[in-house]
């Protein structure tokens, strides 16, 4: 589904990510991007959806080359990209933000989403009255509109209490899995990634570690000495 060669990027003088690969090849499954700040998890996503262009290296997605492919031309393909920070319109209610991105991405089955989420009872609440948790699952229902085959998400569960990050993880995970969609998730929160991952990449200093099981990355004394024993 998602293979990325030899990837690096560099902000001037310094190098952000240096030689990484990587391959997703399943769909239906959650594939969690762990590391310490400065790790390259969130340039990696940039260079994956096309926001930063990569010094050297490619990325294919179902086999094709999208290296030089645009953002809007990959939001096509049907790879979608939600932020650390939340994204909605704050001035429609939760109903006609999505109804408006569902028309435009011709999405088949708003109400799968809509239930999913448990947005129902938020519907006809401005967005940026609702609480903060529920701003977050409407962000991560706005990227899942349109049948996306490929998702990236930036921290979904920042700023949300241990019981929000489980629920929203667990939303997330039956969603995918129900509609085949291939999902990137970045985060920092070590419990969710491994509870809820079905693998785990582990970045440190623009470099892969390891990809594995949850069990295998959480136990490698690699990923223990970079960033699980500052991570509690």
């Amino acid at each position: 589904m998602l293979r990325v060669e030899d990837l690096s990027v560099s902000y001037g003088s310094v190098l952000a990510l240096e030689g990484v690969n990587l391959e997703v090849s399943e769909r239906g499954v959650l594939h969690g991007i762990i590391g310490p700040n400065g790790a390259g998890k969130s340039t990696l996503m940039d260079a994956i959806t096309g926001r930063r262009k990569p010094t050297r290296g490619k990325v294919f997605v179902d086999g094709q080359d999208i290296t030089a492919r645009s953002v809007r031309w990959r939001r096509r393909l049907g790879m979608a990209r939600s932020f650390q920070r939340t994204s909605i319109f704050p001035g429609l209610t939760v109903r006609e933000q999505l109804e408006l991105v569902a028309s435009e991405l011709g999405e088949p089955d708003l109400g799968e989403i809509i239930d999913a989420f448990e947005l129902r009872g938020t519907l006809d609440q401005a967005a940026d009255t609702i609480a903060y948790g529920d701003q977050r699952r409407v962000d991560i229902a706005l990227a899942m509109i349109g049948k996306p085959s490929l998702m990236l998400l930036d921290e979904p569960a920042a700023g949300l209490s241990a019981a929000e990050t489980e629920s929203l993880f667990q939303h997330l995970q039956n969603l995918v899995r129900h509609r085949g969609v291939t999902a990137l998730v970045v985060e920092h929160d070590v419990d969710a990634v491994f509870g809820f991952c079905d693998d785990v990449t582990a970045l440190d200093l623009g470099r892969k570690i390891m990809t594995g099981k949850p069990a295998e990355v959480r136990s490698d004394p690699r990923v223990v000495s970079a960033y699980l024993g500052i991570a509690g």
